[in-house]
């Protein structure tokens, strides 16, 4: 029988792994109860490992927030391509309710982002990644501060109610939340 060669991941791709492991980790435990050895074993690499490409808990942490905002930042972009005005604020709105649907892990660790915001270096991140959206809005859509106020007061509505599990409710007051919150989606 023939041994196959294994294929050796680049850093990156390793990079990557531990990354959507990470991201896994925090979104179920937060950041203080998540465990660089979990993330490790999820990753299926040596936690030192992990440490030799991110240094410490903290920095991987900010590495998978930053990550996250990217690919939200990503997703507002191409949902709103080739439109401005109220029609890219829908389109945006439509794709990130559609996200939320679609990934629990991405929704839970945002949470665990906002969460976690006791730590300054942590709240910078997290400001910075929000103002990047916020700043992205504003640009697509030409809207005054009150109507991006209200985008994003609904898209926060959004992540609360996905939070307690009410994406689809039976609730009466849910769904009207919700219904309330489509109304600028055209």
């Amino acid at each position: 029988m023939a041994i196959l060669p294994v294929e050796r991941k680049s850093k990156e791709a390793r990079r990557e792994e531990i990354l959507d492991a990470a991201q896994t980790v925090f979104a179920e435990r937060g950041y203080q109860g998540a465990s660089t050895e979990e993330i490790a074993r999820r990753a299926g690499i040596s936690q030192p490992y992990v440490f030799r490409l991110f240094g410490t808990k903290k920095v991987l942490f900010l590495a998978v927030n930053t990550r996250c905002f990217r690919l939200t930042l990503e997703m507002f972009q191409r949902a709103a391509e080739g439109l401005r005005g109220e029609e890219a604020l829908a389109a945006i709105g439509r794709a990130y309710r559609q996200l939320l649907l679609e990934d629990r892990t991405y929704l839970r660790g945002q949470m665990a982002a906002y969460a976690a915001c006791d730590d300054p270096q942590i709240s910078a991140a997290v400001r910075n990644g929000f103002g990047d959206l916020v700043a992205y809005v504003e640009r697509v859509s030409g809207a005054e501060p009150e109507v991006v106020s209200a985008f994003f007061a609904r898209g926060m509505l959004m992540n609360v109610l996905a939070s307690m599990g009410l994406q689809d409710p039976s609730e009466p007051w849910a769904q009207r939340l919700i219904e309330g919150s489509k109304s600028d989606e055209g």
